[in-house]
């Protein structure tokens, strides 16, 4: 059989396979997402997240030293508020002497080339556990961008590189960048949440936090997963307002999406692989039903591929583990 084309030729060998590999994935790749309590030498394991943990502050500075030593450059950060300091104001979330704003000092203080990210939301610091202020039962938009943005300025003056406001409510990416530029923290960035879906595979990160909506639930922020237009126009406002990098959040839901969005932008698109994505892959990888590293693996690379060239993923170390490094 005379062929002028065999396709399969460049797939013979690891070799060839790997010259020809048009999506290849480095430790650059990865943001890689920290969860910090209070206390001293307190190390608690997420029930829903197995191998993820929720750390004191000092195990997490000794976390970032490994992440570095890795070759992970950047973290993103969420902390874990205590119940008696959650209101309905989320003021703590701009306490100058709060959990976030002692930990972006220790990281940036510890490994200062380490690039790190803050998550700007109320959900952590709210007694609703909404991401905004609540009046009469609804979650009110511009209450709720002013105070985002007197967190976002905190989180500055405490040392972060950029923050990462997750929150979906209108307007606070513009309200962000002009409280940033007043007050001097020009060099600041901001990654925004643009398609921020309402998606049931959030539960492990509200187990992380407890920071679960106490009515409810969010879909009046953020999107309905059967939108694919209505991502598009959130990314373009938010790059108009000043968003320097822009996600896509989940991930494997949401492929089709991100290449959307890759597809429409100039600035650099990031994807959250989500924690109800790793649990998935945890929970089927401990029943013996997939190999947890090859699905890994595949899982990371198909972000990459749908053109995520950032990934939010719980998944990072292990990806180091796997490829030896």
């Amino acid at each position: 059989m005379y062929l002028q084309r065999r396709n399969r030729i460049t797939r013979q060998s690891e070799a060839i396979r790997s010259m020809v590999a048009e999506t290849i994935l480095t430790p650059n790749d990865f943001i890689v997402p920290l969860f910090i309590d209070e206390g001293e030498h307190v190390k608690t394991e997420i029930a829903s997240m197995p191998g993820y943990y929720r750390n004191s502050l000092d195990i997490t500075v000794n976390e970032v030293k490994e992440l570095w030593s890795m070759g992970l450059k950047s973290v993103l950060l969420f902390v874990k508020s205590k119940d008696e300091l959650k209101d309905n104001t989320g003021k703590e979330a701009w306490n100058k002497d709060g959990l976030m704003q002692r930990s972006i000092k220790a990281i940036k203080e510890a490994v200062p080339g380490m690039y790190v990210m803050t998550d700007v939301a109320l959900d952590p610091y709210s007694s609703y556990g909404h991401d905004g202020i609540v009046k009469d039962g609804q979650i009110v938009n511009d209450e709720t961008v002013e105070a985002l943005v007197k967190m976002s300025i905190s989180h500055a003056e405490a040392g972060a590189d950029m923050v990462a406001p997750s929150d979906m409510m209108d307007g606070r990416i513009g309200a962000i960048r002009k409280g940033l530029e007043e007050n001097n923290f020009v060099n600041v960035g901001i990654m925004s949440y643009s398609a921020k879906y309402a998606s049931c595979f959030y539960g492990p990160f509200r187990d992380a936090l407890d920071s679960a909506p106490g009515f409810g639930d969010k879909k009046t922020y953020q999107m309905d997963y059967c939108n694919r237009t209505e991502a598009i126009k959130e990314t373009l406002m938010d790059v108009e307002e000043g968003a320097d990098i822009v996600m896509v959040k989940p991930a494997l839901s949401y492929l089709d999406i991100i290449r959307d969005v890759k597809n429409a932008v100039t600035v650099p698109v990031s994807a959250y692989n989500i924690s109800g994505e790793y649990a998935m892959i945890k929970a089927a990888a401990a029943k013996g039903w997939i190999n947890e590293d090859k699905a890994i693996l595949e899982v990371l690379t198909s972000i990459k591929r749908a053109g995520a060239d950032l990934i939010a993923t719980y998944f990072a170390k292990d990806f180091i583990r796997i490829i030896g490094g």
